[in-house]
């Protein structure tokens, strides 16, 4: 890592398409999630301590942590930057420049087109496991704990939760449709070991993804994703989303047509970082706990 995890929290930004797309997202998981930047504010919001000795021993032990590479915390950070990564594009920085205003999409429909379905499912799929994998390192445990991962699913809160709430929105509802945990496994069931190594984003990240070969890889990319269906199934059921819905509640910062829904999840994919911006969060949050307990 070129940047240290002091660096890193504190240089997040506190405005922008990212942080205006997951403030929207609220409605879903209301007040979980605060946009807390900077190191110290975060040792504060997690320990709720403002003595200055005790906030420098717990930021110097987790840094120390992060630092450690037996520990799996800079797999994880890297498994959160990749994903985003390789789904930004160079419009990103034009895109950037225009916030403040409502953005139009005419523009950008000449310089961007959507997936195809099976893409876009085999990166969505991918952000899964990257999210479950990035868990089992955190928590040091082994990288094919999906019994472990969907269990925690029930404790997410905070930016975890928000994270998960945006690649249920963004990642399926709005690309793939109302019925995008079905259509994602038909596509994973139609996808071969060969249509996943074309993939930028596997290419990044399967050296960590369990399985002895692409075959065995697909087969745990489709058990993880079959793993959640019940908890995506219960928070959309449990909050009615559908497309529409999420897009309804984008529109503060966005103009969208219903019929452009593919375009706007093309739109997200070039122009936030969510995964990176809340994975950076999270680890900042597990490694203050962790700290803390420690000192």
């Amino acid at each position: 890592m070129s940047k240290s995890i002091f660096q890193l929290v504190d240089e997040l930004p506190t405005g922008g398409l990212t942080i205006s797309m997951l403030k929207a997202l609220d409605f879903v998981a209301p007040g979980e999630w605060e946009n807390t930047v900077g190191f110290v504010n975060t040792i504060k919001k997690v320990t709720g301590e403002d003595d200055e000795d005790l906030i420098q021993q717990i930021g110097e032990r987790a840094i120390y942590l992060f630092n450690d590479k037996s520990q799996g915390y800079q797999t994880a950070l890297w498994l959160y930057q990749t994903v985003d990564a390789t789904d930004r594009a160079l419009g990103a920085a034009a895109l950037a420049n225009k916030v403040g205003e409502k953005i139009p999409l005419l523009g950008f429909l000449n310089s961007v087109t959507p997936k195809a379905d099976k893409a876009q499912t085999i990166d969505l799929t991918l952000k899964l496991v990257a999210e479950l994998v990035a868990f089992c390192q955190i928590n040091g445990i082994p990288g094919d704990s999906i019994g472990d991962f969907v269990a925690s699913l029930g404790e997410y809160s905070g930016e975890s939760l928000i994270r998960m709430v945006a690649l249920v929105c963004v990642d399926g509802l709005i690309p793939l449709g109302p019925g995008f945990i079905s259509k994602a496994l038909s596509m994973l069931d139609q996808t071969n070991p060969h249509e996943l190594e074309q993939n930028s984003t596997f290419q990044s990240i399967k050296d960590v993804i369990p399985g002895d070969s692409p075959a065995g890889k697909l087969n745990f990319i489709g058990e993880s994703f079959d793993s959640v269906k019940g908890w995506m199934s219960g928070l959309v059921s449990a909050n009615d989303l559908t497309p529409q819905k999420v897009v309804h509640n984008l529109q503060g910062f966005i103009d969208i047509a219903d019929d452009k829904l593919d375009y706007l999840a093309a739109f997200i994919d070039v122009s936030t970082n969510y995964y990176e911006h809340t994975g950076t969060q999270t680890l900042a949050h597990r490694l203050i706990e962790r700290a803390v307990a420690e000192i």
